[in-house]
């Protein structure tokens, strides 16, 4: 049953209650059993021990621990010591990667232990005949509640008497300024939430009257917890990154898998030991995959958080960060997100015939609007300890009030100058609020409230003109009130609308609007710069939202703006052919928005999501990213979202976009710079097991380079800067591989490169030294120390002499401690445990000088990739 649409009698009896004695004690409890308390049901959490096991299902992981627990057999078989410090390593890497996702990961299903938070704690409710306060999760279905300015609404509820109640919803709806509410209102059956104006619902408040009502829904079934369960029937998708990096994992494990095949097979025909052979082939597997590569993406991803951080920026969710670098459309609710979510006076228009903007100087005759509309005007404005304005009561009225301010006329200054002798409040059906002020000695009733309703009380002004303003103002999406007065000799016996609001004088009108965020108009043209489509959702009406779209720039020449009745008369495959061409979304539901997100994402967009109410939750949750605001979210958006603005600033979006459009260039040189080294590494323990039927390095060594050379100049790498074009570019599409522009070519290149250079110094090593041992301690320290040179090398695509070669001072350093721990092995006693051989100095000389090999070579390969970049660039243009 719709019990808006319903007659309050009719409602009252579905109800089975009595609005004069309310629900008894006795029928309250077997409701309570039938319907539950009045609370959002908890989604159940997962403990941090499965989220600690769920960290082993990464295809990389499995093959390590694979690896990690056959070496561990063949120590056991062998019975010699030495060999356990291999398996003990390898389970080491992997227990802290999983404890470190298990920290990182932490968004968990916090969105609606938000959503419950927000729920009224008390009501006041008529039970048994007396009135009383309870709290509100007994609240039951029937229940006669009372409500006043300032109460936050404890359940869904249909009102049954009201005066001058106003409600904010903008949490729920969209709308910047309190719903008007009314009992007596006829609301249709297809009725949105935002049109239901003989209705109250959970979570929101009020912000002006008083009023009786029936509560027709508790919990679950009432709007907010709808969107609660929209929450949960969404699944969480995966960051680009996350499914790169898995489909990544599977490909490394099958190569690795094949190649070990192939070592088994040489190996057994060659006739070597299967158990040496076995472990060859273990070496070639821990060689293939780069296992600190979870860890580092990881870590990087932790130093971007650190940088937003510092930028109003705080991320919930690692992989987000990522997401957002990539992000190609911004779908932004309007009130609070693009627009100050502050009615503010901007156009007064008087007698004079002038329309003033309220930015400059005015006139005589706009104070005294001004002035007047202050005086009738219950609304006040305060200042807290910092100057901030604090807005108290109706938003239109305060607008008019803090005007006042800016020109010098104080509310408390004026109320004290010409004090009210009485007042006629503000009601729906007269639209009109008056005030009777002594004013120099004189009885004045000041009337203010809509055009239409006002011109019929007065007798004097220009009225043809006042109309053609008024309609101009609406047009422009302005809020317009009108402010008429009249001379009284005494006030009369009787306080009417019949007495005081007629044979007024036109005194002027003022137009009012929730205006753009002055930063939010350059955020948006940097988007556009930055080819991401900004789309404005909202539940504002579609004037007012098309006017601020325009004003930002969202709404362009060509671009559609529809309402929430348009989209829901489309079905997917209409809204697929126009959804690029809808900037601008109004009156919208919480549904209407999870089918915006998932449109664009269905044309293969990533879709970041930004909001502050409650209305956007599940489409936060829903996107790829979703962005809420820090100072004016509410509880239910910030836990829905992968990221939250401190400081409610649009254009900080716009900085955590280039942070991490960074961050992803970063992590692709980690990527990049892992895997190459990684088949380096491949390259040489494969093609010497083919030609000589003999590993050049071992696991152990392999695992140390791949921690120890690998790790420092990974991280380091991830905190390179952020390239000064990166807003220039398009976002990188969404089925775009990390190895796009070049980078596969290059990592290939210098994996076979490293395989030459380690097995050439494996070879002349092994002769030099008349030794296996030897041949290996050369292969080994070569191959380190190649790989610190090509950390350098990765900093950038252009020529690492196009800028300050040592820059990046967190690289130097990690290099540093690199070549003292591969030193530490070379020339302690440690070189033992890693079977390494002390060589003549001679030979560390020409290690040297093979490890320096990459610097020129791939000096060459930037060039070549430039000139070819550039030739493309020149045929496309």
């Amino acid at each position: 049953m719709n019990y808006y649409s319903e007659s309050k009698e009719s409602v009252l009896k579905a109800l089975e209650t009595d609005p004069s004695q309310g629900l008894s004690q006795e029928e309250v409890n077997r409701r309570l059993e039938k319907y539950g308390e009045n609370k959002l049901k908890e989604k159940k959490k997962k403990t941090n021990l499965q989220r600690f096991l769920e960290q082993f299902k990464d295809v990389m992981i499995l093959i390590l621990l694979a690896a990690a627990a056959i070496s561990f057999v063949v120590a056991c078989v062998e019975k010699n010591p030495k060999e356990f410090f291999e398996p003990l390593l390898i389970l080491l890497i992997v227990v802290l990667n999983a404890l470190m996702g298990v920290i990182q990961e932490n968004k968990a299903e916090k969105a609606l232990d938000a959503l419950k938070n927000m729920s009224a704690p008390h009501a006041r409710v008529l039970r048994d005949g007396t009135e009383k306060f309870v709290n509100a999760a007994e609240l039951v279905p029937g229940d006669i509640i009372a409500l006043e300015a300032g109460d936050f609404v404890p359940a869904d509820a249909r009102l049954l008497k009201s005066s001058s109640l106003k409600s904010e919803e903008s949490a729920l709806t969209g709308e910047s300024v309190p719903s008007e509410k009314d009992a007596e209102n006829e609301v249709k059956e297809n009725a949105g939430v935002g049109d239901r104006l003989n209705s109250v619902f959970s979570g929101c408040s009020i912000t002006y009257g008083t009023a009786k009502a029936v509560v027709t829904a508790t919990g679950m079934d009432t709007e907010m917890g709808k969107i609660a369960n929209l929450l949960s029937g969404e699944t969480e998708t995966q960051t680009p990154l996350q499914q790169k990096l898995s489909s990544l994992g599977k490909y490394l494990g099958i190569v690795a898998l094949l190649a070990c095949a192939v070592v088994f097979v040489v190996g057994l025909v060659a006739k070597i030991p299967p158990l040496e052979i076995f472990m060859t082939a273990v070496s070639l597997a821990v060689s293939a995959i780069p296992e600190g590569l979870p860890a580092i993406v990881t870590i990087v991803l932790s130093i971007g958080v650190q940088r937003m951080v510092k930028k109003n920026a705080i991320i919930r969710r690692l992989p987000a960060v990522e997401t957002l670098g990539s992000a190609s459309v911004i779908c932004s609710d309007k009130t609070g997100t693009l627009t100050m979510n502050r009615m503010t006076l901007v156009k007064a228009y008087t007698e004079t015939g002038s329309v003033e903007d309220l930015s400059g100087d005015i006139c005589k005759a706009t104070k005294k609007l001004l002035a007047y509309g202050t005086l009738c005007s219950d609304g006040t404005v305060s200042f807290d300890e910092n100057g901030n304005a604090v807005h108290l009561g109706d938003p239109t009225e305060t607008s008019i009030v803090f005007a006042a301010h800016n020109y010098g006329m104080e509310k408390d200054a004026l109320n004290a100058s010409y004090p009210r002798l009485a007042t006629l409040p503000f009601d729906s059906d007269r639209k009109l609020m008056t005030s009777v002020n002594v004013i120099d000695g004189k009885k004045i009733v000041i009337v203010k409230g809509a055009f239409d309703v006002l011109q019929n009380r007065c007798v004097k002004g220009d009225f043809e003109k006042a109309r053609e303003v008024n309609d101009e103002m609406s047009s422009n999406a302005l809020r317009v009130l009108a402010v008429a007065y009249k001379e009284v000799d005494e006030l009369p016996a009787e306080l009417t609308s019949e007495t005081l609001e007629n044979g007024l004088i036109f005194l002027g009108l003022v137009g009012m609007i929730d205006p753009p965020r002055p930063e939010a108009k350059a955020a948006v043209k940097v988007c556009r710069e930055a080819g991401i489509k900004p789309v404005m959702i909202t539940g504002d009406h579609v004037v007012t939202a098309s006017a601020i779209a325009k004003e930002l720039g969202i709404l362009q020449e060509g671009d559609l703006a529809i309402t929430g009745a348009e989209l829901d008369a489309m079905n997917d495959t209409e809204l697929d052919a126009q959804v690029q061409n809808i900037s601008v979304y109004a009156r919208v539901s919480p549904e209407n928005k999870i089918r915006i997100v998932k449109a664009w994402q269905r044309k293969g967009q990533v879709v970041s999501m930004t909001g502050d109410g409650v209305n956007d939750a599940p489409a936060l949750k829903a996107a790829d990213i979703g962005c809420a605001m820090g100072i004016t979210g509410t509880d239910g958006a910030k836990g829905a979202a992968d990221m939250t603005l401190t400081d409610d600033n649009f254009s900080t979006i716009v900085e955590a976009v280039r942070e991490g459009r960074g961050i992803y260039a970063n992590i692709r040189k980690v990527v990049g710079f892992l895997l190459g080294t990684n088949i380096g590494e491949i390259v040489t323990v494969f093609v010497a097991m083919l030609l000589w039927q003999v590993s050049p390095l071992l696991s152990m060594q392999l695992l140390w380079i791949n921690l120890v050379t690998d790790s420092l100049p990974a991280i380091a790498l991830g905190m390179e800067p952020v390239e000064k074009d990166v807003m220039s570019q398009k976002p990188k599409p969404k089925n775009e591989g990390i190895f796009a522009h070049g980078l596969g070519i290059q990592v290939i290149v210098q994996g076979l490169m490293f395989g030459a250079i380690s097995i050439a110094s494996f070879k002349i090593g092994e002769a030099l030294s008349g030794s296996l041992e030897g041949g290996r301690t050369l292969a080994f320290m070569t191959l380190a120390l190649t790989q610190l040179v090509q950390a350098f090398n990765m900093r950038s695509e252009h020529s690492l002499f196009s800028s300050n070669p040592f820059g990046n001072r967190t690289l130097n350093g990690a290099c540093l401690i690199s070549t003292l721990l591969v030193a530490l092995v070379l020339f302690t006693p440690l070189r033992f445990a890693f079977e390494l051989a002390l060589l003549p100095w001679y030979m560390y000389l020409i290690g040297l000088g093979f490890a320096f090999i990459p610097l020129p070579a791939m000096e060459i390969f930037k060039l070549f990739l430039l000139i070819k970049n550039k030739r493309k660039n020149k045929n496309n243009g």
